[in-house]
């Protein structure tokens, strides 16, 4: 399928290849203050002529110096034996390796391919790898590391300065988290001691690896930091001074949480070895944004024919059109002929006039769902058309379809390296709106022994499954029991994601074993302001982040219907509300 961006398959490779550099070791460039390293001086220059060996995993800013290379035999002494003076032997040192206790387990993974013999302490290992500091030596390879400061899900905090971090760090509390300790394991603790000195008694928590994500939302409200590699959705990712690591933006010269860890060896002062350049590529990275109901009917139908059919999309356009993959719910069907809008319409039978899927275009759409129980409400010939019109535009459907076979069919699509798989149905009916094997319409759940069945089969081959509901329409914050357990069914047999796109009125969220799941998402482009009940207006968009072929991250992003049809950003106080609100129905 076509989507907003490249697909780029990218290869992670964590082979070694011992190399023994016999010039000037490699050089890169940064900004001071940064753990990059720097350009070396102009008395270094390189020498014109000679020939160039590429470098595997060559970060961004790094220059291979133009030096021949000397291959390493299987203990790293050079082959070529050096010119020793008459009657004298030297027996080099054996190639020990130190590993920090700083360094992340993950690096310490790639490096332990290397095959070499593990020292057991620093003064032991003739090389070692550690926190590169830049007035010891300029490394041959280097990895740089992306950590991320982090809080429970149900945090209101979005973000803090550089300010903030840095005075925790040195016991002056301030900030939304003043006076709390920052949670970490002992590798972390002692990479940023390496590089920000001893944190002041009591700012700082350790916890084993396997006890960090309980230990704080046991503690909430609780902030921490851990690498980038160990992110999953029960943790919130909180700016620094604006960054993330799962924005696309991101820069991690500018960010304080990335730190650069390299070979060091007065023995072997040329070691090199393959690492990988870094924990975080954004090559590996698929931003998928979820919304909720889009019925262009009724008032907002009328606006659109007021002030412009791309009217609706102005607030959120550039937010859905940023992301990877866009999935929109529509629930209703195009229609020639459909009547003009009438604001004031009490039918329930709905149409949209073909023009209006300029602004499903215009917002970037990618995936559509048609789980909604208004797909058939001009007959099969309106819905078979709408359905001519995704195909004409490669946007895939699911959830609904030309017959049963079809609409109960699950779409893959694979991004970055990602795959992702989308599944829906419709357990409320009316059961006009259900496809069977000769009408089209929305794909009925059943007992969900087949969706459930499905989402076995894809999540045992790999593929992040994202599994969809056009329920019962409940107005209220909290899930009831029977949701509950339907939406737990698709949770527990493997869906990474289950989500609501059948409610008018912002939901709970819960997390299944390694599953998220939204209740209800609220309304995208729907008329309701505060009717039937108040509360309508709130939405959510929620943003989600895979990498790696994992959902590791998800952001809730909260807009506020105006003018019938055009959803805009909350402000903090309706934002805080909402987020309060929602946490509390969630049981948090």
């Amino acid at each position: 399928m076509r989507t907003k961006h490249s697909i780029v398959r990218p290869v992670f490779v964590f082979s070694v290849v011992l190399v023994l550099v016999s010039c000037a070791p490699a050089w890169g460039s940064g900004a001071p203050g940064t753990n990059v390293p720097v350009a070396p001086p102009a008395s270094q220059e390189i020498p014109a002529g000679q020939p160039f060996t590429s470098t595997p995993f060559q970060p961004e800013g790094y220059f291979p110096t133009d030096t021949p290379t000397t291959s390493l035999t299987a203990v790293g002494i050079p082959s070529s034996t050096p010119s020793q003076t008459p009657g004298i032997t030297t027996t080099p040192a054996p190639l020990l390796l130190w590993i920090a206790p700083s360094v992340p387990p993950a690096l310490r993974q790639a490096a332990l391919h290397a095959g070499l013999r593990v020292a057991e302490t620093a003064r032991a290992g003739t090389v070692s790898l550690e926190l590169y500091d830049a007035q010891v030596s300029i490394p041959n390879r280097y990895s740089t590391w992306i950590y991320a400061l982090v809080a429970p899900f149900p945090t209101v905090t979005d973000g803090v300065t550089n300010t903030d971090l840095q005075n925790a760090w040195n016991g002056r509390p301030s900030g939304p988290f003043a006076g709390r300790p920052l949670w970490m394991t002992e590798s972390t603790l002692a990479a940023f001691t390496a590089r920000w000195g001893s944190p002041a008694s009591g700012a700082v928590r350790v916890a084993a690896d396997s006890g960090l994500l309980e230990g704080a939302w046991a503690a909430r409200p609780a902030w921490a930091i851990v690498p980038f590699e160990d992110l999953e959705p029960r943790w919130k990712v909180l700016t620094i001074d604006g960054q993330s690591p799962i924005h696309m933006d991101f820069n991690p010269l500018n960010y304080p949480l990335t730190i650069t860890f390299a070979f060091r060896s007065s023995a072997y002062p040329q070691f090199t070895a393959d690492l990988p350049a870094t924990n975080r590529e954004q090559s590996r990275m698929t931003v998928l944004v979820m919304t909720g109901v889009t019925a262009m009917v009724r008032a907002t139908a009328y606006r659109m024919e007021q002030r412009g059919i791309l009217y609706p999309g102005e607030a959120v356009r550039d937010v859905l059109r940023s992301a990877d993959l866009t999935h929109i719910s529509n629930e209703i069907p195009f229609a020639e002929g459909c009547p003009y809008p009438n604001p004031n319409s009490t039918s329930l039978i709905f149409c949209s006039d073909p023009d209006y899927i300029q602004l499903l275009e215009d917002v970037g759409t990618d995936i559509v769902e048609l789980t909604g129980n208004h797909f058939q409400d001009h007959g099969s010939a309106a819905t078979m058309m709408t359905l001519e019109m995704y195909t004409a535009r490669d946007w895939p459907y699911y959830g609904g379809g030309r017959n049963l076979d079809d609409a109960t069919r699950s779409i893959t699509v694979e991004h970055n390296g990602n795959r992702l798989a989308f599944i829906g149905c419709n357990p409320v009916g009316p059961e006009y709106a259900w496809a069977t094997e000769t009408r089209p319409g929305a794909a009925p759940c059943g007992d969900y022994s087949w969706m459930t069945s499905e989402i076995n089969r894809l999540d045992a081959a790999g593929i992040i499954v994202i599994a969809t509901m056009q329920y019962n329409e409940y107005y209220i914050h909290n899930a009831p029991e029977n949701q509950v357990r339907d939406f737990g069914r698709l949770a527990d047999a493997g869906a990474a994601i289950v989500s609501g796109s059948q409610a008018h009125f912002p939901q709970a969220i819960a997390f299944g074993d390694g599953s998220f799941i939204h209740y209800g998402l609220g309304n995208l482009f729907f008329d309701q302001m505060n009717v039937p009940v108040p509360g309508t207006q709130r939405e959510f968009i929620d943003r989600h982040i895979l990498y790696g072929g994992r959902h590791i991250s998800t952001e809730l992003l909260t807009y506020m219907l105006e003018d019938y049809a055009r959803p805009r950003p909350m402000t903090e106080l309706e934002r805080l509300d909402l987020l309060q609100d929602i946490f509390l129905a969630s049981g948090w």
